[in-house]
């Protein structure tokens, strides 16, 4: 190589070096914005059904769901109590459970009668919103969460995002 050359790709390196090292620095932000995005959504979404739920629970018999009542109540308190607790990042692993099986039941229950193919479905917001919640079951609430306040208060020690995401692959077994 060129010196010229090897100085244009010290220098992209160098470069490239410093917007990584700025990128994991705020690796805080990503799980903050994604839990008050969906968090806020979801509390709100919740709040609305919970106030008008003899209309929720007429769509629970439409859609045949069973035990209409009961499962409307059940489906609009997860959603307000599941949003507000991601907006907080409180509980955030067991709260990524409960909303990953409100929004399957929402999928299988209602959404899949109206859907003829991967692009039918991939158009749909309810397996955005679940992948959102398996994301955040796996890698926790974030740095800027109740759930790293009380770990740190309790001394919990907890894995920042860098060290997940660069956790080496399970070994594989041959033979």
């Amino acid at each position: 190589m060129e010196p010229e050359n090897r100085s244009t790709l010290a220098t992209a390196l160098y470069w490239w070096g410093r917007l990584t090292g700025l990128l994991d620095n705020l690796s805080w932000m990503p799980p903050l914005l994604v839990r008050l995005f969906v968090g806020y959504f979801f509390f709100e979404t919740g709040w609305a059904k919970l106030h008008n739920l003899p209309a929720f629970v007429q769509h629970f018999q439409e859609w045949g769901i069973p035990y209409p009542a009961f499962n409307a109540a059940l489906s609009a308190w997860t959603e307000c109590l599941g949003g507000a607790l991601t907006i907080a990042g409180l509980a955030t692993r067991f709260v990524s459970v409960a909303m990953v099986i409100n929004m399957a039941v929402a999928i299988l229950s209602v959404k899949l009668k109206n859907v003829s193919g991967v692009d039918d479905f991939v158009e749909l917001d309810e397996p955005l919103y679940a992948l959102f919640y398996v994301w955040l079951g796996f890698a926790g609430a974030g740095a800027v969460s109740l759930d790293r306040l009380i770990s740190a208060a309790l001394g919990v020690k907890t894995e920042t995002p860098s060290s997940t995401l660069s956790a080496p692959a399970p070994a594989v077994r041959r033979g």
